[in-house]
């Protein structure tokens, strides 16, 4: 083999491993393994650009404990108007997460629109409720023509299979330790996963759980419990980069925050 020919495939290898190295850099510029040099704990001081995730008064997950919430009747029902639209699935190495190519619907928050965007897992439940994480946490992001953004969180516990996820698994396994990868999903339906009966819930003003821990997002967090089955979570856990480590945030202090609280009243029958 001639030297030019060496160099060449020395010019070659040298950039494939530079490709290589930058895309693992993108993976692990954070962690939520506690305790690492890329740990939660230390996100504030990765970037510049993430010091909120270190210095904000209103991060989350937060606890949510229901002697310290306000009822506030006025916030009302949920107003939702979701429906089934073509979505890909993406492996971002920490979580997995839906994208809403078309159309999916929007949540109505004080008279405003926020547009559904993106569904994201996290395991265990980033939020508590009263202290207790659950199983499993799926956060649906909204966003509204103003760029200002809402987060509806929907915690489950160990239970049946989730029927929103199983429609997802095939395409779970397609990218299951892919980096980056994306996949076409087909038309999914958040419809699916807001099917209680008991719409009561949390309200409050917190932050993204990850870099860079944006903040003055308004949260709506369901106080029903869904159920999914272990082999989801799990799944779930080993298909990003972590590999059955937890990707859930450590919970944040309240600040002094509000808590607002609404709960749907049942009628009573009245019984003569």
């Amino acid at each position: 083999m001639s030297s030019s020919t060496l160099f060449h495939l020395f010019l070659l290898s040298s950039f494939l491993f530079s490709c290589f190295s930058n895309a693992r850099l993108e993976a692990d510029d954070f962690s939520y393994i506690e305790g690492s040099p890329n740990g939660p704990e230390n996100w504030g001081n990765l970037r510049p650009e993430w010091k909120t995730c270190g210095n904000g008064m209103e991060q989350s997950p937060i606890n949510l404990c229901d002697d310290k919430v306000i009822q506030t009747p006025a916030l009302g029902k949920l107003r939702t108007s979701y429906q089934a639209a073509r979505a890909t699935l993406k492996n971002n190495g920490h979580d997995i997460m839906v994208n809403f190519k078309s159309d999916a619907g929007s949540q109505f928050i004080n008279r405003v629109q926020y547009q559904l965007k993106r569904i994201h897992f996290h395991s265990p439940s980033e939020h508590a409720l009263n202290g207790e994480r659950y199983d499993l946490e799926i956060q649906m992001v909204h966003e509204s023509q103003d760029q200002r953004r809402a987060v509806t969180a929907i915690m489950f516990r160990f239970g049946r299979s989730d029927p929103f996820l199983s429609d997802l698994e095939d395409f779970i396994k397609q990218i299951s330790r892919s980096e980056n990868f994306e996949v076409d999903a087909g038309v999914v339906d958040p419809r699916q996963l807001l099917q209680f009966d008991d719409p009561s819930y949390y309200r409050y003003m917190g932050s993204f759980t990850a870099p860079p821990c944006t903040e003055d997002i308004t949260w709506t967090v369901i106080k029903k419990l869904g159920t999914v089955s272990p082999k989801q979570v799990l799944m779930l856990k080993q298909a990003v980069n972590e590999n059955a480590i937890n990707n859930a945030r450590p919970l944040q202090p309240t600040n002094y925050r509000s808590v607002f609280y609404f709960e749907q009243l049942k009628s009573k029958l009245c019984v003569i």
